[in-house]
């Protein structure tokens, strides 16, 4: 069997455009729908702590996929290490790799190594975009322009803070994916507690 994954990191976010691109290839290559099964999680990628990507896992190991397709790299893991991880993993049980949009297919020492290169990359990335963030709070403050978050926010962070913990994120992971600070996330939960 094929799996088809696919991850956004919020869940007001939506996968169509991945499974879209992910589809088109599957129909390029005579892949018939019945041979796929699809992932899809809402979920930060600072974490391997999804459900449909632990799911995937759990296929994996039981022997159920031979080959996985994702729409780029950075949907399996925001974190080299990892990302890193799991790629060897899967290349110690055969699995092909098909990245869609970066056009690899990674099998063997040569595809690992790549993947290795583009993960970084993207945990590179993912750092200069809250880098970026913070600058700009930051500029938004010295100007006296920066209002905060919106109001209602701290309620809907905190049941979302809830709820990944629950899962069992640590409060860094936590503040990764509400885009919040480490120390926001020890007082939403601290708040929960109340």
């Amino acid at each position: 069997m094929i799996a088809a994954y696919t991850r956004v990191s919020t869940q007001d976010q939506t996968g169509a455009g991945q499974r879209s691109e992910i589809h088109q290839w599957l129909v390029n290559n005579g892949i018939e729908p019945e041979q796929v099964i699809w992932y899809e999680d809402r979920e930060t990628g600072t974490t391997l702590r999804r459900p449909s990507f632990e799911r995937l896992q759990s296929d994996i190991f039981k022997g159920k996929i031979k080959t996985v397709v994702i729409w780029k790299l950075d949907r399996l893991s925001r974190n080299l290490r990892d990302g890193v991880n799991v790629l060897a993993d899967w290349a110690e049980r055969r699995l092909k790799i098909v990245v869609v949009t970066q056009q690899l297919e990674l099998t063997g020492v040569i595809g690992r190594t790549i993947a290795a290169l583009l993960l970084g990359l993207a945990e590179i990335e993912h750092g200069f975009i809250r880098e970026r963030q913070r600058a700009g709070i930051e500029a938004a403050k010295r100007r006296g322009v920066y209002k905060g978050g919106k109001p209602g926010r701290t309620k809907s962070d905190l049941v979302r803070a809830r709820q990944l913990r629950d899962k069992g994120n640590k409060p860094s992971e936590i503040a990764a994916a509400l885009n919040i600070s480490e120390r926001t996330a020890f007082r939403y939960l601290a708040m929960d507690k109340e």
